[in-house]
Formats: C-alpha cells, structure tokens, sequence
C-alpha cells in the first residue's frame, strides 16, 4: 500500500479528534519509529509503497489514537532534556514545565559553592526524569530516587540504563513515614526535589482525554480537601533530611503557589521563590533550609 494513502487515512479518521497538524506530526514520528523514515520521504518519494509487515503497526497505533492514548505511549518512549526516555501507562509522560524545574536546579547549583560532592533526592520520581537528567549532568553528584509504584521504578531502572547512568532507586511512600525513616535514618541531601500529585479533583474538568483516560491517576490527583498533602509530607521530610543550606524545589499546581509557598514558610523555610513556567503559570518552587 502507499505510504501517502496511509497518510490520508489517518487524517480522515483522527483530524476531527486532534487536528489536522497534529495528526500530521503523529504520523511523522510514527514512520520514523516504525520504518525509520523522515518526513521528506513522502516529499521525494510520492508512490512510495510498504509491505503488509510494515502496514500492521502503523495500523495498529491509528486505533490506538482513535482511543486518545498518548502518542509517547504508543511507541513506548519521549524526549526529555534531550535524553531518551522509556515510558508506560505506570508512568506519567515527562512535559516541557519539568524540564524548566531541571534546568532552574541546575543553574542554581551553579551559583552556589563548588561542592565536590552532594547528594539529590528525587522523590515521586516516576519515569526518572528528573533524577536522571540530574545525574547526567552533575556528575559529581550522589542521586537518589524514590516512587511508590513499582511498575514506575521498573521504568526509571531501565531508563538509567538507556542513559547509562548510575541512581539508586527506592521503593517508598513519601506520605509513610514509618517506610521513609528506615531508608534514610543516616543520609542527607544538599537538595530535594519532587513533582508530586497535585491536581485537584476539581480540575478534571481542564484535563484532556488523552491525559484523563490513560495516564497513571496514581501520580497525578489528590482529593479537593487535601490538596498540599504530599508538599506537607515532602517538607516534614526535608526538615529531617536536608542539609543545613540545602535546597527544595517543586512542581507546583498553579492554582495553589500562595498556599504551597506559605506552607514553607510556616514551617521555617527561607528565601522562597515562585517561578513561572513558559505558559506564564506558577510552576516551581524553590525554598531555603536555614535551620
């Protein structure tokens, strides 16, 4: 069959779901996966035909979309700070605002002393994103990470292995504190990081099917009545575990900056920071261990 009336298969059936654009950068990265072909191919080649084989999981991914499963889930993997990424429906997909959080940490350790070497928690690391690009470009630095999903550490295993880096990963519920203080009775960190739940449920309603339906709800919700229970258990945490001077960012719901930030304070943090992600959304969030 030829590639170009597979092309316009796929417009006919998912333009109306997503747009003709996206569906057209759908079907890019689908042949570059699957045959490893550019998009120009159909420039040049117009007739260029492919064989059933190669047919079956172009096919098989356009009833996968028709159902609104992510793109990155259908060929089992992402970009994230230009690092390759394996990723499932136990992990979240790594988005554009998280690599803003990597990149502020990472200027900010830059500002600071010239440590020899420090340690990193990454907690709720998911895909091992964060850990991983942390790790990949401070090579001095100690990492750890931890998630309560098994399913999702066994990704982040893979993925330091793909980026051939070394984290130490820990199975652990942040909001337990019985599992938290066995793994680090005697370990400290020079900074903490987390992107933890944090939509309300309330929220649902500005959340897009693809997101809704198939990624993991696990690392994503927290009930209406409690919404800053992980940054409340986060920053127990790091007043226990990190470092005099040490530093704790998070991803932030952007309806609840104020409230996350105050949280902090009321706790003895200082020199706290909201920052804006490239939508113009409070996103991060830094604070000072000064105790």
């Amino acid at each position: 069959m030829r590639l170009k009336d597979i092309q316009e298969i796929f417009h006919k059936e998912l333009d109306a779901i997503f747009g003709a654009n996206e569906v057209g950068s759908f079907f890019n990265i689908l042949i570059s996966h699957y045959l490893k072909l550019n998009r120009i191919a159909l420039v040049l080649d117009p007739e260029l035909t492919i064989s059933k084989v190669e047919e079956q999981p172009l096919f098989e991914a356009l009833s996968r979309l028709k159902l609104e499963e992510p793109i990155q889930y259908i060929i089992g993997e992402t970009e994230f700070y230009g690092l390759p990424f394996k990723v499932n429906e136990h992990t979240l997909i790594p988005r554009p605002e998280t690599e803003e959080l990597v990149e502020w940490i990472m200027k900010c350790h830059s500002n600071r002393s010239d440590e020899s070497n420090f340690n990193i928690l990454d907690i709720g690391t998911g895909t091992g994103c964060i850990a991983i690009s942390l790790a990949k470009n401070l090579p001095n630095a100690r990492v750890y990470a931890i998630d309560v999903s098994k399913e999702a550490l066994n990704i982040a295993k893979q993925n330091t292995e793909l980026n051939q880096i070394e984290v130490q990963f820990i199975e652990a519920d942040i909001l337990n504190i019985d599992s938290w203080n066995l793994e680090f009775d005697n370990l400290k960190f020079d900074i903490i990081v987390s992107n933890p739940p944090y939509v309300r449920n309330l929220e649902k309603i500005e959340i897009k099917n693809n997101v809704l339906k198939h990624e993991p709800h696990l690392a994503l919700f927290v009930e209406d009545s409690n919404p800053l229970q992980f940054y409340e258990a986060i920053a127990n945490f790091a007043m226990v575990n990190l470092k005099e001077k040490g530093l704790l960012f998070f991803e932030i719901n952007q309806y609840l900056g104020n409230e996350t930030k105050q949280l902090l304070h009321n706790k003895g943090f200082t020199d706290l920071e909201l920052k804006l992600d490239i939508f113009g959304n409070n996103r991060m969030l830094k604070a000072l261990k000064n105790f």
